[in-house]
């Protein structure tokens, strides 16, 4: 009887082997890396939206565009907390927890019948992003294949990028001809998907975290890692200011059609790859000359916006440069951060993409404000005004902490 049952067991599960064990690993990430897609897609698409939710709502898109920046800022908020309340938790639970938090949030979102209904609902996203951001790169590493937790962590950011190049011009291209309610529908559903073979994928996954906050006040005593924080939140302000309301820009100011919107957008996202590029040639070799130089690039293409809006070639080059800085802006500072806290990743990592977060917000909120109380015209020349505030910054800090950024470990 004994024997019957272990044939039975034997004939009913296929053979491990080395191979199988390594292709299930791989699919691990790459189940991730779609769940970083779909999580960064969320963040993104309003940007996309904002004239077809305001126009639901009988809004203007600036008021709509609050809930861009109460999502940044519940997101810089709660990320570190978030990350250290849950540090003891078991992981393949939490992140279960975090993708039923994100899909009932998109229920809300796509059934809101009311503009704060949709702003209660987006917070809810919010907490999923930030709790999910906190944990999935570990993850990528401990489930991904032994020895290559450089492919496993590239693959994961492919998915973010992707969100940018794909997710938001192909929200706005089904809110664009399904309704906007349809594109956070569809996210809803397929991030069930992603969440259904993640269970069946990951095994159970014991906490392995110690993250402490007693940490978070070595981090501050750090100045030259402050100043990068500094730079951090000043330039992506400077940024979102401006690209929160492309869409709304380019339709009102520079007349342009929806189909030309979209492929703007989706040309933006794609160009973040070629900024990833340019990171990877030059971020080593010439780390200061190339945050410097981004910067720069940065408030140039803030600065001309307005007078090459009307152009439409000369808009489209203008956003594949914009968008290269921004990617290899993004790279820079992040790389800075790690090497400057190679004892406390995990907290100065939370830090950074509550920084990082808190200028989405703030950026969404002085783009809001300008085009209330001035025109959306402006919203270039005060990204470019509060871009030259931080190469200022940048420039003083490298010039004041020279020697502790030229110590920094890249490696």
């Amino acid at each position: 009887m004994q024997t019957t049952r272990s044939s039975r067991q034997s004939r009913a599960r296929p053979p491990f082997t080395p191979r199988t064990s390594r292709s299930r690993a791989w699919l691990r990430v790459l189940c991730l890396a779609l769940a970083a897609f779909i999580f960064n897609t969320t963040e993104f698409v309003p940007v996309g939206l904002l004239s077809d939710i305001a126009d639901s709502f009988a809004m203007t898109p600036a008021q709509v565009g609050l809930i861009i920046t109460v999502y940044a800022w519940g997101v810089a908020l709660m990320s570190l907390p978030l990350m250290l309340l849950s540090s003891q938790m078991e992981r393949r639970n939490l992140l279960m927890g975090t993708f039923a938090l994100f899909i009932a949030s998109h229920v809300l979102t796509a059934f809101a019948w009311n503009f704060w209904v949709l702003m209660c609902s987006r917070i809810g996203v919010a907490l999923a992003h930030a709790v999910f951001w906190s944990i999935t790169a570990s993850l990528a590493i401990r489930v991904g294949p032994k020895g290559k937790s450089e492919q496993s962590l590239s693959l994961l950011t492919t998915g973010t990028v992707l969100a940018m190049v794909l997710g938001l011009p192909l929200g706005r291209l089904i809110g664009q001809y399904l309704g906007w309610r349809m594109t956070f529908g569809i996210i809803g559903i397929t991030a069930l998907a992603i969440m259904l073979l993640l269970w069946r994928l990951l095994p159970r996954l014991p906490s392995n975290h110690s993250s402490s906050l007693s940490s978070v006040p070595a981090l501050f005593r750090r100045p030259a890692l402050v100043s990068i924080y500094g730079i951090t939140v000043v330039v992506v302000t400077a940024h979102y200011t401006a690209y929160s309301y492309i869409e709304p820009f380019m339709q009102r100011v520079a007349s342009a059609g929806e189909n030309f919107t979209t492929m703007l957008l989706l040309l933006f996202g794609a160009a973040g790859i070629l900024g990833s590029l340019v990171f990877s040639f030059l971020g080593n070799r010439h780390p200061t000359a190339l945050l410097m130089g981004v910067i720069f690039c940065l408030m140039i293409c803030l600065l001309l916006l307005l007078p090459l809006a009307p152009h439409n070639l000369a808009i489209a080059l203008l956003c594949v440069i914009w968008s290269m800085a921004m990617t290899a802006l993004a790279l820079s500072l992040q790389v800075k951060v790690l090497g400057m806290a190679q004892d406390a990743t995990d907290v100065a990592m939370a830090l950074f993409s509550g920084i990082f977060n808190l200028g989405i917000g703030a950026g969404a909120l002085l783009g809001n404000q300008v085009s209330l109380f001035f025109t959306i015209d402006d919203i270039g020349l005060v990204g470019a005004l509060i871009a030259l505030l931080g190469l200022a910054l940048c420039i003083w800090a490298f010039r004041r902490y020279r020697d502790v950024f030229r110590l920094i470990n890249l490696g």
